[in-house]
């Protein structure tokens, strides 16, 4: 039977739920998969951290050179985080030949292309499921499940707090700053969620997989981002009483046009199985060419949800005698071929607070018209100090359109504009 050597770097929540499936789970593999998997060392600063999940006192390194550097090693987990010292002991466990599994979706959004440089010239593989969704095998389905399909688009709620925040918003019509405070009393969200909330954790997975789907490098500076904290409950309600779900949603497309990439809130019809994604579930729809429409769903983040996904790819890596790399030209920026749309199509949600009186939906008629955005719904509520509140949904139009109207409005002082959200049709 085939012995692998681990090395672990950091034993936090994903490192730790890591070493804690290996461990327990290590006879199940050696009877399964033919393979035993063995974790020589961890490199953990906290040592009684170390000790407490198990790991034996001559296991734990005190520098990356002891693993890079030792023979038995084949695999080394990078579970740090960051981009600093993740980054150098990823590249030095690379030029020793040593194949790295990652979690980390930033470290390898922006510097996959030094990895794989690194990974081809040594004979070392790279894997990164867990960087993606979870527990959720989106990036295996990609690579090995709908590989022979051109993917036309995908459209996933792939970050775990704002969902769980949006959902608290929902159900319960908690305001958005209290849905936080929940989140981060539970653990979902960090004591500073802007990578979360903001969109930047949704950007750099969205960066990975529409660079898969689309076998062409899609950097991180093309994505479109845009965050939860303006989101109200006024908005949710409004969305409700329309039949719309509100998600943070990250949507990637290939069109005629170019490869579009964006993450922001959406309106989401409540049939669309996505809608019912909630709490800190995680879920990516994806439509090939020949096999249609396919969701895949679970749990986005956690210590064994995680840890799962990185087992997966240690399983992969000791299984397989050769490596696979990227189908495309891993470079730090985009072909300069390929184009990406900024003036993306989409259906909107507006709400805007205008005077109660007569000739204001005529003006507002008038704006929208003459910036080419039509409108498919519309809702005006009941008066409240000479001013009333007027809920639309627009027609599929473009970006840059319905921001001209937005400005032609408030710079004419027709009316105030409180919110715009973009809307899956």
């Amino acid at each position: 039977m085939k012995r692998v050597g681990i090395a672990i770097l950091g034993l936090g929540v994903v490192g730790g739920g890591s070493y804690r499936i290996l461990t327990d789970n290590r006879d199940f593999y050696r009877r399964t998969q033919d393979v035993d998997l063995c974790v020589e060392s961890v490199l953990e600063c906290d040592r009684e951290r170390a000790l407490a999940l198990g790991v034996p006192e001559d296991c734990i390194a005190s520098n990356i050179f002891e693993i890079v550097s030792d023979p038995d090693v084949s695999i080394v987990v990078e579970c740090i985080g960051g981009i600093g010292a993740a980054r150098e002991f990823a590249l030095a466990a690379l030029h020793a030949g040593k194949t790295v599994v990652t979690s980390n979706k930033e470290l390898f959004c922006k510097f996959s292309h030094e990895l794989e440089k690194e990974a081809r010239r040594n004979n070392a593989g790279l894997y990164f499921e867990a960087s993606c969704v979870g527990g959720v095998p989106i990036i295996r389905t990609l690579l090995d499940g709908v590989q022979s399909n051109r993917i036309s688009a995908m459209m996933g709620i792939i970050n775990g707090t704002t969902n769980y925040i949006l959902t608290k918003m929902t159900q319960d019509g908690a305001s958005y700053e209290d849905a936080l405070r929940e989140a981060q009393e539970l653990g979902y969200a960090e004591c500073d969620p802007s990578a979360d909330v903001e969109g930047f954790d949704a950007a750099y997975k969205l960066s990975i997989l529409s660079s898969l789907a689309f076998h062409t490098k899609v950097p991180f500076s093309k994505v479109f981002r845009e965050g939860i904290t303006g989101v109200s409950k006024e908005d949710i309600a409004d969305g409700e009483a329309l039949g719309y779900r509100l998600k943070l949603l990250a949507i990637g497309k290939q069109t005629p046009s170019g490869i579009e990439v964006r993450v922001h809130p959406t309106f989401v019809r409540k049939e669309h199985p996505l809608a019912a994604v909630n709490d800190s579930f995680n879920a990516v729809y994806l439509t090939g060419d020949s096999v249609g429409d396919v969701m895949l769903y679970g749990r986005g983040a956690g210590a064994l949800p995680t840890g799962s996904a990185i087992v997966s790819d240690i399983i992969y890596a000791a299984t397989h005698s050769e490596h696979k790399y990227s189908t495309f030209r891993n470079t730090a920026n985009a072909e300069k071929d390929v184009k990406f749309v900024s003036d993306f199509l989409s259906a909107y949600y507006l709400r805007l607070t205008v005077q109660d009186k007569t000739g204001v939906l005529a003006k507002l008629s008038s704006v929208f018209g003459k910036c080419n955005v039509s409108i498919v719904e519309m809702i005006q509520k009941s008066a409240v100090g000479g001013k009333s509140t007027i809920v639309l949904i627009t027609h599929e139009t473009h970006e840059l359109a319905v921001r001209s109207a937005v400005a032609k409005l408030e710079s004419s002082e027709i009316a105030k504009v409180e919110s715009v959200l973009r809307v899956a049709l």
